[in-house]
C-alpha cells in the first residue's frame, strides 16, 4: 500500500496540517498510523466527513415524538447511536474488540443467571439499594422548597461508579478476561475498578492524570491497597482526558487478555449503551422510593454532569414523567474556553474517544481543556445520550463555577452532616439556587459520592474563607 504524509494530505484535501494530524489523532483517517512523531496516511483514504459542520445526520427528532416507554429498547440503534450522536470512531482492531464485547453483552444480559449474580452483588456487596434522604434543615434554612438526595455516597466505595464496573467485571469475567484496564480522574471510578478486580480475582490497571494523583491522593492510596497498578500520565494537562488517552493505547496492546472498563456513558459503541444500563439502578429505585416517601414525583431531578453516567444513571427512570430534568455542568472559573468543563453550554459537535458528541474545542476544532474544581468533571465532553436528549429537549444543563460548588460543599456538610463530593456538590448547589428563587416544590439531587476524598483539597483552598485553621 502506498502512503502519504501529513503534509500531502492536507494538501489533497484542501485542510491545514494541525486539522490532519488532529484526525490522525482521533482515529476518523482509516488505515492511518503514527511513525515516529508524524504519520502516515493511506493514499487511498478518503478525506473524513466534517463533523463540525454535519449538524444533522439523521432525521431531526423532537421530545413529542419520542415514546420514552420504549426508549432504552430504541436507542441506541445496532450501530451505537443516539439520533445523530455516538457511533464508534475507532480503527479496525478496537472495533473488533469492541464488537466482542457488545455481541458478549447482548448475549448474557438477559440471561437470568448474569442478572441474578448481578443482582446478588449489588444486594450483599454493594449494600443496595442506597435510600432517600429528606435535607429538612438545609431546606428550611433555604425556604419552602424541600430537597432531597438519592445517597449513592452511601454505596459501596463512596459513589455510584461501582454500579457499572461491577456489572462491567462481571461481564469480562463471561468473556475470560484476566485483567481489568481503566482510566480515572476524582479516583472514585479507579477505586471502583480496583474494588471489582479483587472481588472477581482480576489484574487491575489504572491510568491517572498526574495532576489528579496529587489532588486525589488518599484514592490512589486506596486503589494501591486494593492492589491496583496505576500509571501516571504526564502529556497535556496531566487529567482525565489524557488518562483516556493513555488507557486506550495500552488496552490496544493487550487485547485478548484485558477488558476496558470504561468510567462513564462515554467512548465508542457499545460503552454508553453498557454504563447506562448498569447505572440505571439508580434511577428506578430513587423513582419508587420518591413516590412512597412523598406519595408523588418530585419536581426537578437534578445531576452533575462530566460524562454524564450518574446523572443518566437517575434521569433515566423519569424520562416519560412530568419533570423538569436538570444536569449540571462545571463552570469552573468562568465561560472563557480553556476556564471550564461545559461542554453542552459551550462545546461544539465533534469527536472524542472514539464517538460523536459536543465537545469543547479551541478555534481550530482541537479539543479544547477543561477545568474544574471536581476532577471527575473535567472531561472536554459528554456522553452521546445526553448530548441527544438536550438535542430534543427533553434535558435542560445549567451550571455551576468552581465557587458555588464549594459554597454547598460546606453548607450541606453542616447543616446536614454528610460531606459531598465536589462533583455531586454542583448539583447541590443548583438546588441551592432553585431553593431561594422558588416558593414551594421539591429537588431531588443524586448525591453520586462521598466528600473524603476533596477534604485535603478544600481545607487547602477553601479553609480560611470556611473558618477552618
Amino acid at each position: 500500500m502506498n502512503y502519504m504524509s501529513v503534509k500531502e494530505a492536507a494538501k489533497k484535501w484542501g485542510l491545514n496540517e494541525r486539522r490532519v494530524r488532529f484526525l490522525c489523532q482521533q482515529n476518523r483517517i482509516e488505515g492511518a498510523y503514527k511513525e515516529g512523531k508524524s504519520y502516515k496516511i493511506p493514499c487511498s483514504a478518503k478525506k473524513p466527513l466534517d463533523l463540525r459542520s454535519n449538524k444533522m445526520v439523521l432525521k431531526e427528532v423532537k421530545v413529542d415524538q419520542i415514546d420514552f416507554t420504549t426508549f432504552r429498547k430504541k436507542y441506541p440503534d445496532v450501530n451505537g447511536y443516539f439520533g445523530s450522536y455516538g457511533g464508534s470512531f475507532v480503527d479496525k482492531d478496537l472495533r473488533k474488540a469492541f464488537n466482542e464485547v457488545y455481541k458478549g453483552y447482548l448475549t448474557i444480559c438477559k440471561s437470568a443467571k448474569f442478572i441474578n449474580e448481578l443482582r446478588q452483588i449489588r444486594r450483599d456487596f454493594q449494600g443496595r439499594p442506597t435510600p432517600i434522604y429528606h435535607c429538612e434543615r438545609l431546606s428550611n434554612y433555604l425556604g419552602k422548597v424541600q430537597i432531597y438526595l438519592k445517597r449513592e455516597d452511601l454505596n459501596h466505595t463512596g459513589s455510584h461508579k461501582l454500579n457499572h464496573c461491577m456489572g462491567e467485571a462481571l461481564l469480562a469475567k463471561h468473556l475470560g478476561k484476566k485483567k481489568l484496564i481503566a482510566e480515572t480522574g476524582a479516583g472514585s471510578h479507579g477505586v471502583a475498578v480496583a474494588t471489582a478486580a479483587a472481588y472477581f480475582g482480576l489484574e487491575c490497571e489504572i491510568h491517572m492524570g498526574a495532576v489528579d494523583i496529587e489532588k486525589q491522593l488518599s484514592n490512589v492510596k486506596r486503589m494501591q491497597i486494593l492492589g491496583a497498578k496505576i500509571i501516571p500520565v504526564y502529556e497535556g494537562t496531566k487529567t482525565l482526558k489524557e488518562a483516556v488517552d493513555s488507557a486506550f493505547a495500552a488496552y490496544a496492546k493487550d487485547q485478548k487478555k484485558s477488558f476496558y472498563c470504561m468510567g462513564s456513558v462515554v467512548g465508542p459503541h457499545p460503552f454508553p449503551l453498557m454504563v447506562r444500563d448498569f447505572q440505571e439502578i439508580i434511577g428506578r429505585e430513587a423513582r419508587k422510593q420518591f413516590i412512597e416517601m412523598t406519595g408523588e414525583l418530585p419536581d426537578i431531578v437534578s445531576a452533575c454532569v462530566g460524562g454524564g453516567s450518574n446523572s443518566i444513571g437517575i434521569f433515566s427512570a423519569f424520562l416519560g414523567d412530568p419533570v423538569k430534568i436538570v444536569g449540571i455542568e462545571a463552570l469552573g472559573k468562568g465561560k472563557e474556553i480553556g476556564q471550564n468543563a461545559s461542554s453542552i453550554t459551550y462545546g461544539k459537535e465533534g469527536v472524542l474517544h472514539g464517538f460523536k458528541t459536543i465537545l469543547l474545542q479551541n478555534e481550530d476544532g482541537s479539543v479544547a481543556d477543561a477545568t474544574s474544581i471536581a476532577s471527575g468533571l473535567d472531561y472536554p465532553g459528554i456522553g452521546p445520550e445526553h448530548a441527544f436528549l438536550h438535542s430534543i429537549g427533553r434535558i435542560d444543563y445549567e451550571t455551576i463555577s468552581d465557587d458555588e460548588a464549594a459554597e454547598a460543599f460546606f453548607l450541606l456538610s453542616r447543616l446536614e452532616g454528610i460531606i459531598p463530593a465536589l462533583e455531586s456538590a454542583h448539583a447541590v448547589a443548583y438546588a441551592i439556587k432553585c431553593a431561594r428563587t422558588m416558593h414551594s416544590g421539591s429537588i431531588l439531587i443524586n448525591l453520586s459520592g462521598r466528600g473524603d476524598k476533596d477534604i485535603d483539597y478544600m481545607i487547602e483552598h477553601y479553609g480560611e474563607k470556611y473558618n477552618i485553621i
